[in-house]
């Protein structure tokens, strides 16, 4: 298979640029309040808000440069001198955000929308400080539409730390949808229809025209979703799941057969446990062919030979997947917080991957945050990955030390 939407979508107007966006908003910020008082709003309320965001840090090894920001695992070298020397600086602004919420009453309750996005490039544009959209969302009472979290992820277990990518064995997923939710509140439900996508991977057969450019993959079916949430005083217990139908097809026209088809599945549990001030943030999501779902895996499908048939010699088959996320996020005061704790993902690869595939990949952090004042957040963090290979015996680590500044902004407008 070769079609995956990529993790995160990509900004939706290649041809903005940065500039005419800063116009925008500042034509927003300056027009907006006279544009409002001047009509009938409805009691339409709008809230503009972001953070500008820099990032200095020190990496002791080396990964792909296109990722020198994040502790990615299945960025780091597959083999030795991969992405040449170790020891780098790196900076950026590239987490700094920008974004839109409105809240308009209407007969059927309260419409609801989110606009948002961030400079961080992935896909063509990884690497760059570029524009790239996260949130095109909007819900009016139990329907909701456009591109928002996936129900099979939570958010809420993501770390308060200052690494941009996030533990390695979470779901992460923004992806587009429409979705019911007929429970809301603290104790919810939701069930969502997903943009479908997954990517495959040739392994020992790349070198063989017949995989690497005879097999489309083809989606016929949404993914389905689906997430129950029972929140109390404590915190909450989150369960969530997905299925998923993949096909791909053979479009070369000789003696070989290699389409086929594949369901994919999972299951996440989740929880946020309450301390005092402090937070207890922990998952477990286990399932086959998700890997597109999750925060730093690599394919959904992996080749196994079938020694003996000639018409098929291997088949595709979704590689089984575990992650696990464990952090404590920590209060020590109105002006300091630390986090730490520990991800893994786990893939179990298929005979016809090659030796070097992704087979593991590990994460940690620990931090020192600082809040001089409301809207300001500085301090440094200690960050670690490790990749392990599939069945050559290579790991490696990787070991970095982060600084941050980050500054919020907001700014209401109408409302009742």
């Amino acid at each position: 298979m070769n079609v995956k939407p990529q993790r995160f979508s990509r900004r939706a107007d290649a041809g903005w640029s940065f500039a005419a966006v800063l116009l925008l908003v500042g034509l927003t910020v300056m027009l907006a309040p006279n544009v409002i008082r001047a009509q009938d709003t409805g009691g339409t309320r709008f809230d503009i808000y972001g953070f500008a965001m820099l990032d200095m840090g020190y990496q002791a090894r080396t990964n792909d440069p296109n990722w020198f920001d994040v502790v990615r695992p299945t960025k780091l070298p597959a083999f030795e001198g991969q992405f040449g020397e170790d020891h780098h600086f790196y900076s950026g602004v590239r987490q700094s955000r920008f974004g839109v919420k409105s809240f308009t009453p209407t007969a059927l309750g309260e419409l609801r929308t989110t606009f948002e996005f961030e400079l961080f490039g992935v896909g063509v544009d990884a690497g760059q400080t570029t524009l790239r959209l996260r949130h095109a969302y909007g819900e009016l009472g139990k329907i909701g539409a456009g591109q928002t979290w996936s129900p099979f992820m939570d958010i809420d277990v993501f770390p308060n730390s200052i690494e941009y990518w996030g533990p390695s064995g979470m779901v992460f997923f923004r992806n587009v949808q429409v979705r019911l939710m007929p429970i809301q509140g603290d104790t919810r439900m939701t069930i969502a229809l997903e943009r479908p996508g997954a990517s495959g991977d040739a392994g020992d057969y790349s070198g063989y025209t017949e995989v690497t450019e005879g097999i489309k993959g083809r989606f016929p079916l949404p993914d389905l979703s689906a997430e129950y949430r029972v929140g109390r005083s404590w915190g909450y217990v989150e369960l969530a799941g997905i299925v998923r139908y993949m096909k791909w097809d053979d479009v070369m026209a000789d003696s070989l057969d290699l389409g086929g088809e594949a369901m994919g599945w999972g299951i996440n549990l989740s929880t946020n446990l309450k301390v005092r001030k402090d937070t207890i943030r922990l998952q477990a999501v286990y399932g086959e062919g998700i890997e597109n779902y999750m925060n730093d895996a690599t394919v959904d499908i992996g080749l196994s030979p079938k020694p003996g048939s000639t018409k098929t010699p291997v088949e595709g088959e979704p590689l089984p997947i575990l992650g696990i996320v464990a952090f404590y996020d920590r209060t020590w005061n109105d002006k300091w917080t630390s986090s730490l704790g520990y991800s893994r993902v786990d893939i179990d690869n298929k005979h016809g991957q090659s030796d070097d595939a992704f087979h593991v990949g590990e994460y940690g952090l620990v931090n020192l945050l600082y809040y001089p004042t409301a809207n300001v957040m500085l301090g440094p963090e200690f960050q670690w990955g490790r990749r392990e290979n599939f069945r050559d015996g290579w790991s490696v680590d990787d070991y970095r030390v982060q600084f941050s500044f980050k500054y919020n902004f907001s700014y209401q407008l109408g409302g009742v």
